[in-house]
């Protein structure tokens, strides 16, 4: 399918292009580069104009460039541009002008991903729908996911992040939404703010991008300091407002929630009636990010009542909660156990969310060498929470579900501070690094255990999850050698 003529991409950034050409999609990456794509020659930690040569000869129908790279004929197929990122920006904001797509935007300081992803597989059901197949939400992820969108699309999700103040309010206005949702607000990024209420206005700022009588969808649960300032910002767009979570005067509202070591069961009413509804994962918070997307669902015009049973098919990204079955002797079907990935991000919310699953799962007992199967965390440092970062490390250890865990591992310097007030029972390995860990990975698990690895993407607890993955397949090879 053709995305972008020369003609179309040149009159929508002011450029020049050097020879005609159709791209059918758009890249940043020649490690993934598909034939027929442009290829956008981003400034980032290297260059993107030391790769256009490689990018052509890979297939890629053309380059968006501020100047003809070294190396690269002055005939080559290239859209020559001012400023590369602009020019991308440019086809960003031209790719959404020409669709008649119903668009969603969302933010969030947890589960902004998931609940993409929830979104863009229950509405895949109801029409052709395009989002970023990765987390795609800063100033060059909402721009391409822009770019990339076909003509013909019914539905768009789009994902918008931020690290520091002013960010999400451009995003917003290119993606133009007619849904704009905050899943929630809480100490993620802290560093960069004064404290919480200014995160929630930031994250109030996506509301500012909406159409004309456009939706705005929130958490209603929260501190009710942080609820009046996205409120305000909710009534200011002039459109209707929408709220989710399990207070009274919530529109979409949670009645219950019941976790088991597949799936949660939930139990809500909507402005339609009741609606229950499972989703094939445990956690309370995927929960709330279901119910979400349901007033997305119904906003954007589509069935909730059909997306409230598709929710059923969604599973979630990797290292965000994804739970798997580890064989560690592939001849005796006992000898597992289960892993529950979520080592891309962590804040203190977050934590407590994936706590909660872990406590909520059934270890099984009589299989490994010791006899009784453990709930296991592993737990990363959690970064740029500010000044309060060690007691909020610290706090991990008074939430309620600790109480349930057998053992937590912990990893990195501001892990030391939850080490220190936990009970000596519960303290397992405290280590600086992920890789002094991982190199201890067979020591950390039994048969029967369920383990939880999480963290901040910073602190590279992904290598325990990669570490504890091999010790199946070293352990069942092993025994073949035998």
């Amino acid at each position: 399918m053709m995305l972008w003529t020369s003609e179309d991409a040149a009159k929508a950034t002011g450029g020049h292009a050097t020879r005609d050409w159709q791209a059918s999609g758009v890249s940043i990456d020649t490690r993934t580069i598909q034939p027929g794509d442009l290829f956008v020659a981003l400034k980032a930690a290297r260059d993107g104009h030391d790769f256009v040569a490689q990018a052509l000869e890979k297939g890629a129908v053309a380059a968006l460039v501020s100047h003809i790279p070294e190396g690269v004929s002055e005939d080559a197929p290239l859209l020559i541009v001012d400023d590369v990122l602009k020019g991308l920006e440019a086809m960003g904001t031209a790719a959404r002008a020409r669709t008649q797509a119903r668009i969603a935007a969302i933010t969030g300081s947890v589960g902004k991903t998931s609940t993409k992803e929830m979104l863009r597989d229950v509405l895949s059901q109801q029409g052709r729908t395009h989002a970023a197949e990765a987390s795609y939400n800063n100033h060059w992820g909402v721009p391409l996911t822009l770019a990339r969108m076909p003509v013909d699309t019914e539905f768009a999700v789009i994902e918008i992040g931020m690290n520091h103040p002013g960010e999400i309010a451009p995003l917003a206005r290119m993606a133009r939404p007619h849904v704009a949702m905050i899943t929630t607000v809480a100490a993620a990024h802290l560093e960069a703010f004064e404290n919480l209420n200014g995160i929630a206005i930031e994250k109030s700022a996506i509301f500012e991008g909406l159409e004309e009588g456009g939706t705005c969808i929130f958490n209603g649960d929260l501190d009710s300091h942080l609820l009046r300032t996205i409120e305000g910002a909710a009534w200011a767009s002039g459109g209707p407002v929408a709220r989710f979570g399990a207070c009274e005067d919530c529109q979409y509202r949670l009645l219950d929630v019941r976790l088991t070591d597949e799936t949660t069961v939930v139990q809500s009413e909507l402005p339609g009636g009741p609606q229950l509804f499972k989703i094939s994962t445990p956690g309370r918070h995927f929960a709330m990010n279901g119910l979400a997307v349901l007033a997305a669902v119904e906003a954007l015009g589509g069935d909730p009542v059909r997306a409230a049973m598709d929710l059923a098919r969604w599973q979630p990204p990797s290292g965000r909660g994804t739970r798997e079955v580890i064989a560690l002797d592939h001849d005796d079907e006992d000898l597992t156990f289960d892993l529950i990935d979520d080592a891309f991000n962590a804040n203190p919310t977050s934590m407590a969310a994936s706590l909660e699953v872990l406590a909520a799962a059934t270890p099984r007992n009589g299989v490994g060498r010791i006899s009784k199967g453990r709930r296991v965390a592993v737990l990363g440092d959690m970064l740029e929470l500010g000044e309060d970062e060690l007691s909020l490390h610290a706090g991990l250890s008074d939430l309620p579900d600790m109480a349930a865990l057998d053992v937590v591992h912990c990893v990195g310097p501001r892990m030391t501070a939850l080490y220190e007030a936990l009970p000596e029972p519960r303290r397992g390995e405290h280590v600086d690094t992920a890789e002094a860990l991982a190199d201890k990975a067979h020591r950390l698990v039994d048969a029967g255990d369920v383990v939880l690895v999480k963290g901040s993407k910073g602190s590279r607890v992904s290598l325990v999850v990669d570490a504890l993955r091999r010790v199946g397949r070293d352990l069942a090879q092993d025994k073949r050698n035998t």
